[in-house]
């Protein structure tokens, strides 16, 4: 009989195909052949791709879905899993955070079809709000932690979380960083192997988490969490390569290949799996070699655990605990443990790298929004998306910025506190689906005096353009029932509802006058799609006449990366022109232009 291990390792060598994959990829094509039959996801970079990729599967074969948020997928993923058929869920690490709840319940639950989630972390904080190590979800829920180190373990592993999940009765996460999920190399694929579904299991003991029987599942956790540890002692997914006695190193994930690259020749365990830490192998390791050091991302997880057995540890001493590891900073590591010399000083310049700062897409129709917002002189409460770049220059329209949602509760609290000027809180289609309807909800039951701008661009712009419930599309692009946001306002209460093109730059200020001097709750819809997504726009472009330009540079306020300094000075500052080719015609610079010296282009005639 073949181990969970054993048996993915067979579909593996049965593989006739290579592929260039990136580790999203191959976690999409794993569960696909795994016989995943209900996957759902909420999208958050680095994990968007996954379920992108699982919806270019086969519709008989799998339902996807974009849901409305981590928590929601998670729901409907412990809702096929109870069903008896294989599920998967993906998120980002602060995706987790929203999903929590029923994490922590589901691990109590257990499964009864393969239950997976994929978790992409992101380290050095390239796309979020924060640096978040997701393993302490792992140990905090005692659920095993699988951790690849290149596409074709992100494969290898998301299959074998299925197997791990049935034989053991446990959610698994499937943990995946940025650099792992974004970066392409070969993978040995298969075919997908169909599972029979499960009859549901009529046990209310496992399925319903009343006090009385959640006393009995946390002991089974427990007994669970004693077992895997077991398990993962023997599993071809640790393994020991020997090599210099001297000192051996404990690291998993992507920090494998970089722990490689700086030495060939050590002794190293590669876990497999970041929790549970079978204690026993860790503790043979560490006998066999004379001293004993840990990398790893983020947080001192396996350093910890080692340090815990009463063995001697390095670590975080010599490896940071906050961003991104690359072969640089895992050699400068061992360069100050005096294991590596250090690398040749060259006296030869170096240039200074150009630092362009992020801001809004040409023509974004937030612009209009957050100029509107900025000129009303209000506290502004922010929220996640791309108009989060509106707090940086020129537009500095935002004062505060915590997680999807937070902007209307915290518009809440700061006009209950008594704040001085008035309040308004600016939130994104998408994200106002996710987790803004509660709090408009609680704005309205405790009567809160704010003002709500709904920046509506018809998409999940910030991630690439994913649909949701407001596009009128699903993830594979049917057509599906489109929400409507004027209607879903009013039935939470709001009294004080208007819709305003984001294009028409007096409207805009007019309306947000309005809704801030309305004694309530008042939301202002501002409507526009995105300019990229799902197609780019693009209209006549505008050019400014340079003789009639003033150099006022009202139209630099907008933070628009069409417009750039001209070589012309009036009066000792720069003109400004138009970059044709980033302009879209959204005329916002000529609404804002005090002489009127910005037109539609005039095309170049050909001779």
């Amino acid at each position: 009989m073949h181990t969970p291990w054993q048996a993915a390792t067979a579909l593996k060598s049965e593989a006739k195909e290579l592929r260039p994959l990136t580790g999203n990829e191959a976690i999409a094509r794993a569960a696909w052949e795994a016989g995943v039959r209900v996957a759902a996801a909420y999208p958050g970079t680095p994990s968007t791709e996954v379920l992108e990729n699982l919806a270019t599967y086969p519709v008989e074969d799998l339902h996807a879905q974009w849901s409305t948020n981590e928590k929601v997928a998670l729901d409907v993923a412990m809702g096929a899993s109870f069903a008896g058929s294989r599920a998967l869920c993906a998120m980002k690490h602060v995706g987790l955070n929203v999903a929590a709840d029923a994490f922590m319940t589901a691990t109590y639950i257990g499964v009864n079809g393969g239950l997976v989630l994929i978790v992409c972390d992101d380290p050095g904080i390239h796309s979020s709000q924060n640096e978040q190590d997701s393993r302490i979800y792992g140990q905090l829920a005692s659920i095993p932690v699988l951790e690849p180190s290149d596409a074709q373990e992100a494969y290898d592993f998301t299959k074998l979380a299925f197997e791990i999940s049935e034989q053991f009765d446990t959610p698994v996460i499937v943990r995946s960083t940025t650099r792992l999920s974004h970066t392409r190399s070969t993978v040995s694929v298969g075919e997908r192997v169909e599972m029979p579904p499960r009859v549901f299991l009529e046990r209310p003991s496992k399925n319903v988490m009343i006090p009385a029987h959640a006393r009995g599942r946390h002991l089974f956790v427990l007994e669970r969490e004693a077992k895997l540890k077991d398990y993962l002692a023997t599993a071809d997914i640790t393994r020991v390569e020997k090599g210099d006695t001297k000192f051996g190193v404990v690291t998993a994930g992507t920090c494998y290949p970089y722990l490689r690259e700086v030495l060939p020749n050590a002794t190293v365990l590669k876990l497999g799996a970041s929790w549970p830490l079978p204690d026993t192998l860790l503790r043979e390791f560490c006998a066999s070699v004379d001293q004993v050091f840990v990398v790893e991302e983020l947080e001192p997880i396996i350093e910890k655990e080692v340090a815990s057995l009463g063995i001697k540890v390095e670590g975080k001493r010599l490896f940071p605990r906050a961003g991104e590891f690359s072969p640089e900073v895992v050699r400068a590591g061992f360069v100050q443990a005096g294991l590596l010399p250090a690398p040749p000083s060259y006296n030869a310049w170096v240039p200074e790298p150009v630092v362009r700062p992020p801001v809004l897409c040409a023509g974004c129709p937030h612009t209009s929004s957050f100029l509107a917002v900025r000129a009303s002189g209000a506290r502004v409460a922010g929220d996640i998306g791309c108009y989060t770049l509106a707090v940086l220059d020129p537009l500095r329209g935002i004062d505060t910025c915590v997680a999807m949602g937070s902007s209307i509760g915290n518009a809440i609290g700061m006009a209950k506190a008594g704040e001085a000027k008035p309040v308004v809180a600016t939130i994104g289609d998408s994200t106002f689906l996710h987790a803004g309807l509660p709090a408009l909800i609680d704005a309205v039951y405790n009567q809160a005096n704010i003002a709500v701008v709904l920046l509506d661009n018809h998409i999940t712009a910030m991630t690439g353009g994913q649909e949701h419930p407001g596009t009128g599309k699903t993830l594979r692009g049917e057509p599906a029932p489109q929400v409507d946001y004027e209607a879903l306002i009013k039935a939470c209460g709001v009294k004080w509802v208007k819709k305003v093109d984001s294009y028409d730059l007096a409207a805009t200020h007019q309306a947000l006058r309005e809704a801030i001097n309305y004694r309530g709750v008042a939301v202002l819809i501002s409507n526009r799609p995105c300019v990229l997504d799902p197609i780019k726009i693009k209209g006549p472009p505008l050019e400014i006449i340079t003789s009639q330009c003033t150099a006022c540079q009202s139209c630099m306020n907008l933070g628009c990366p069409a417009l750039t300094w001209s070589d012309e000075w009036f009066e000792g500052r720069h003109r400004v022109k138009i970059d044709p080719a980033l302009c879209i015609g959204c005329t916002l610079c000529a609404q804002v232009c005090t002489i009127d010296c910005i037109k539609i282009a005039t095309p170049a005639v050909t001779q």
